[in-house]
C-alpha cells in the first residue's frame, strides 16, 4: 500500500472514529499533498509525499515556538498534536550516527575538502538521505565533516 493509500484509509477511520483532531490533520496533509500534483501536474510517489510531510512538520515547529514566546498555550499544544499525527507517516529515521557515516561517505565521494564545498555536499545529500533523517540534523553533520 502506497503511503497515499495509507493516509486516505487513515483518514476514513478518524471520519469513522469521530476523531476531530487527526482528521484535521490528516485532510491538511492531503490538501498539501494534492496542491503539490496540481502545480506539478504529476502523481507524487512517496518520497515526495514524505517530503512534503516533513515540510509540514517543519512548519509546525516554527509554529510551535512562535506560540510559546507569544504565551498561547492551546496553539501551541493543537500545534503539536497536528505535529504527532503527521510524524506518525514518516519512515524510520537515521539516527546521528548513521547520518555522520553516510555524511563521511559523500563527502569522501565528492571529494570535498572544506567549507566552501558544503553546496556540493548538501545537493548529494540531499538525493541520498531525503525522507530518511532530519535535513537539520544532515546540515549539523555537513559542516561538523567539512571543519574537521
Amino acid at each position: 500500500m502506497s503511503l497515499k493509500d495509507r493516509i486516505t484509509e487513515d483518514m476514513k477511520a478518524a471520519m469513522r472514529a469521530k476523531d476531530g483532531a487527526r482528521l484535521g490533520a490528516i485532510r491538511l496533509l492531503q490538501a498539501a499533498i494534492k496542491q503539490k500534483e496540481v502545480d506539478e501536474r504529476a502523481v507524487l510517489d512517496d518520497t515526495a509525499v514524505v517530503g512534503i510531510i516533513d515540510k509540514l512538520i517543519k512548519q509546525r515547529k516554527d509554529s510551535i515556538d512562535a506560540f510559546t514566546k507569544a504565551g498561547c498555550q492551546d496553539l501551541a499544544d493543537k500545534e503539536a498534536a497536528e505535529m504527532t499525527v503527521l510524524q506518525a507517516y514518516l519512515p524510520a529515521r537515521l539516527s546521528v550516527d548513521e547520518i555522520a557515516a553516510e555524511v563521511k561517505a559523500i563527502v569522501s565521494e565528492v571529494g570535498a575538502t572544506g567549507p566552501a564545498d558544503m553546496g556540493k555536499v548538501m545537493g548529494a545529500v540531499k538525493q541520498r538521505l531525503a525522507g530518511k533523517a532530519d535535513m537539520g540534523a544532515v546540515s549539523q553533520a555537513v559542516k561538523q565533516a567539512l571543519a574537521g
